[in-house]
């Protein structure tokens, strides 16, 4: 049965940020994951993550000036260095709450930049990343996200994801999947999870097309989920959505999930 975290930067808004990470525990949560922690001490957050008994599953590096539009900045020219800064920052702050994940954004396409000097730049980046992850047992994942929610984001595909994490070479730079970018580049979402799995380090889910919970739109969620089972996915499952009409009422899909493998359970029991 997967393991679902509450993302707690769409989760949960009714809440404040720390107040937060109680109140997925009181809906049935085990992990949590969220975009950035950085406007916060690290061990502010860990004493909400051990008052609630939360694993911390998953967060990003800094992504540049995210107000200003930036997302991401390891495949940009002229921002090595700051790159490089901000994801010894992201270590900090693993080390101190305990997630063995960091998400590293691309950045978008450049103006008057060729795309191949921005791989380059890209590999390069990652490659620093995973080097200095790897002294603290710290997979560095990438993201391939759809041009519709973010255009010009640098890496849209499955395929080019997993091609960029073989090129670079480090066995503990993988692919964060989300199933909702996923489907809307490219679907196939089955044959995809079947033919990725061995390099894909965390899953994320949402409705398709409006971000809401995961029962509502076009995606069979129950079947990749059994899925994952058979093809024995041992790592999280992000729920990163918007949630329709409240964090808790919105539930009843993890609710009727649970009920469902819990029956097969006592099923295999008796």
């Amino acid at each position: 049965m997967p393991q679902f975290a509450a993302n707690l930067s769409l989760m949960y808004s009714e809440h404040t940020f720390l107040d937060r990470f109680a109140a997925a525990k009181g809906d049935g949560f085990a992990g949590v994951e969220f975009l950035f922690p950085y406007e916060f001490e690290a061990n502010e957050i860990r004493t909400r993550l051990q008052a609630a008994g939360l694993e911390q599953v998953l967060f990003n590096a800094p992504p540049g000036d995210w107000a200003a539009g930036e997302r991401g900045l390891a495949s940009l020219p002229g921002r090595e260095d700051e790159f490089r800064r901000g994801f010894e920052l992201a270590l900090e702050y693993a080390g101190v709450l305990g997630n063995q994940r960091l998400h590293v954004m691309a950045g978008l396409l450049q103006p008057g930049v060729e795309r191949a000097r921005q791989r380059d730049i890209y590999l390069d980046n990652l490659a620093h990343a995973a080097h200095a992850a790897a002294a603290a047992g710290i997979t560095v994942l990438i993201e391939p996200i759809n041009s519709r929610d973010m255009p010009r984001y640098f890496l849209n595909g499955q395929a080019e994801a997993h091609a960029i994490c073989r090129e670079v070479g480090a066995a503990n730079l993988m692919v964060q999947c989300d199933l909702y970018h996923c489907q809307i580049v490219e679907g196939d979402l089955a044959a995809t999870l079947r033919r990725d799995i061995a390099g894909i380090g965390h899953i994320q889910i949402a409705g398709v097309p409006q971000r809401h919970e995961p029962d509502i739109g076009e995606i069979n969620y129950p079947y990749l989920f059994a899925l994952m089972d058979e093809l024995k996915y041992a790592g999280w499952v992000g729920c990163e959505y918007r949630p329709r009409d409240g964090t808790s009422a919105g539930l009843g899909w993890l609710r009727a999930w649970q009920e469902v493998e819990s029956a097969k359970l006592r099923g295999t029991l008796a």
